[in-house]
Order: structure tokens, then C-alpha cells, then sequence
């Protein structure tokens, strides 16, 4: 499979994605699969290119970050500016999702507070507790 170029069905299958994504990321210039008449295929340089955008989706990396670190990787300094350009946006993403785990903890913390007094005031009032 390493120099093979895939179909948009087998880069879907490969990476749990629809055929409409991959033509999302075509659109938006994130990969460049060859065409043979209506049939796209997918280099091994875009499914490492694929590869990266899942990753990036998946930590919160929005496109034009993607498409910027990606850029990056083209420049001809053996991806050392890339490296840097990732590393200082994954700090600030890992610092985001702290924040925002942080903050839907302490939301967890008082909707279980309220669901406790609830279940006291409806058992007090001879009502059974719904489930929790």
C-alpha cells in the first residue's frame, strides 16, 4: 500500500470518513488526489495529509490552522518550522481544553448538587426518585 494511490472508497474505509469529506478537504485545498476522468486518487502524500487534518480536527485545530501547518511542511527546513508552529499551537489547544474540562467539571459538580437537593424535596413530597 505504500506507493498504491487509493480510491475515494478505500480512503474512506482507511479513515472512517465519507466521501463527502474527502471532497470537503479537495474543495478547501487540503488535499490534491490525481483524477483519472471522474475517479480520484489519493496518494500516499494525501493520506498522510489526511491523516494530519484528523488529528488536527480531533484536537480542536480549526482548517486554516490545518491548512497553515500543512503549508508549512512544504517549506524546505526539514519541518522544523512546522514542529514549532505545532508544538506552540498544541500548548495553547491542551491549555483550552484544561480550561474547558475544568469548567464542564465544575458544571457537573453543581447539577449534581442540584439533582441531590431535587431527589430530597421529591422524596420528601413521597414522590420516587427518578433514576440518576
Amino acid at each position: 500500500m505504500e506507493n498504491e494511490h487509493l480510491t475515494i472508497g478505500e480512503m474512506c474505509r482507511t479513515f472512517d470518513v465519507t466521501p463527502r469529506t474527502l471532497r470537503f478537504y479537495e474543495a478547501k485545498e487540503l488535499l490534491f488526489p490525481m483524477r483519472e476522468g471522474q475517479k480520484r486518487l489519493f496518494s500516499r502524500r494525501d493520506r498522510a495529509r489526511l491523516k494530519l487534518i484528523l488529528r488536527g480536527k480531533r484536537f480542536g485545530f480549526s482548517l486554516e490552522e490545518i491548512r497553515q501547518l500543512l503549508d508549512m511542511y512544504e517549506l524546505d527546513d526539514q519541518g522544523t518550522a512546522q514542529l514549532q508552529r505545532v508544538y506552540e499551537l498544541a500548548v495553547e489547544r491542551r491549555d483550552a481544553m484544561i480550561e474547558q474540562r475544568d469548567e464542564l467539571t465544575e458544571a457537573i459538580e453543581d447539577l449534581t448538587e442540584q439533582l441531590r437537593w431535587g431527589s430530597e424535596v421529591l422524596k420528601d413530597r413521597g414522590v420516587a426518585r427518578a433514576a440518576e
